[in-house]
């Protein structure tokens, strides 16, 4: 009896020797300052568009932090798959779950209730939803304005196509900044909008995009990754051109011959924001705005289509791109603006 009394305890005494080596390496793992980020994704890292936005802007921030963020990432992520492969990061001890799309909201909302000690991300979203919640929202009202000055002032048909995915979030934010730029510059000008009803329906917005040119437009433009099939449409007619929301979109060879210019988010900024943040003790409750007054932004010329941009153009944009600069929120009445 003794003797088995005596091998409980030496067990009990090497179960709690491996329990706080455990804990000890997870102390060590926190304390090296080293954060494990998880992206979780609808389409893929190289859609030309959102996600990679996204993806590009977290390995930006691993060269401005070296040594800070170990990163994995999941693609064509449904809500449900999201939820299984979230638990599982969670499960391997990640401390930032970045679900970027506001379809992962109600997802985001349950887990970081249920896991407190873990921080997440999501958006385009301005709410607050608990304090292990960031969120991000771009103020795209400027980039859609500075494509709507282009547009205006290229268009010979005074005919514009605009191929969305939902008139929501930071979609419908470019959208009606978009229309204020045309206003600006040509008020006799027709911006014509479309909604495919996905970030991801290639296929619709190919379609839209074809009947917006059959029916006159010359200049067309679009967000999110969905506007890539868009683009694509605008490559078989002469004479049509293209205002990205994605400095990806200027490298395709449809964006070659067809995207004049294009805007594209930072993200960087916001993932070390979020990263600054952790390092302060704050998890979250915490919206980041995007724009051009904190580098949330940036802006480019497609070179191959030089010739069509006017000194006029160039003229303009700049006067806005240094009025954005200078000041966040110039273009407050964008939601005033009637679709």
């Amino acid at each position: 009896m003794k003797k088995t009394i005596l091998a409980l305890l030496v067990l009990l005494l090497s179960c709690t020797m491996i329990f706080a080596q455990g804990s000890a390496e997870t102390e060590s793992a926190s304390a090296d300052g080293e954060y494990k980020v998880a992206l979780i994704i609808e389409n893929t890292i190289d859609d030309r568009g959102w996600c990679q936005a996204m993806h590009e802007g977290i390995q930006g921030a691993m060269e401005a932090l070296p040594g800070k963020i170990h990163y994995e990432y999941s693609e064509r992520m449904t809500t449900v798959d999201a939820e299984s492969i979230a638990r599982q990061y969670i499960a391997d001890g990640f401390d930032l779950i970045i679900a970027h799309g506001s379809q992962y909201r109600n997802m985001v909302s349950d887990l970081s209730q249920e896991f407190p000690d873990v921080s997440f991300a999501f958006g385009t979203s301005s709410d607050i939803i608990g304090d292990n919640v960031f969120t991000y929202m771009p103020e795209s009202e400027e980039t859609g304005y500075l494509s709507g000055i282009i547009a205006g002032l290229l268009t010979k048909t005074n005919n514009i196509g605009l191929v969305g995915p939902v008139d929501s979030g930071d979609a419908a934010r470019y959208n009606r900044g978009f229309i204020l730029g045309v206003e600006a510059v040509n008020p006799d000008a027709t911006v014509n909008v479309a909604y495919t009803g996905s970030f991801s329906d290639y296929v619709r917005s190919g379609e839209l995009a074809t009947t917006q040119i059959l029916a006159g437009a010359d200049v067309l433009t679009g967000s999110s990754q969905q506007a890539i099939g868009a683009l694509r449409a605008c490559a078989e007619y002469d004479n049509v051109l293209w205002l990205g929301q994605d400095l990806a979109q200027l490298d395709t060879p449809e964006g070659q011959a067809k995207c004049v210019a294009a805007s594209a988010y930072n993200y960087t900024a916001v993932v070390i924001g979020i990263i600054e943040s952790l390092d302060e003790g704050v998890t979250g409750g915490v919206c980041i705005p995007m724009n051009f007054n904190n580098d949330g932004f940036v802006f480019d010329y497609n070179e191959a289509l030089s010739s069509v941009v006017t000194d006029e153009i160039r003229a303009k944009v700049d006067e806005a791109i240094a009025t954005f600069t200078a000041s966040a929120g110039v273009l407050s009445n964008w939601a005033d603006v009637q679709i």
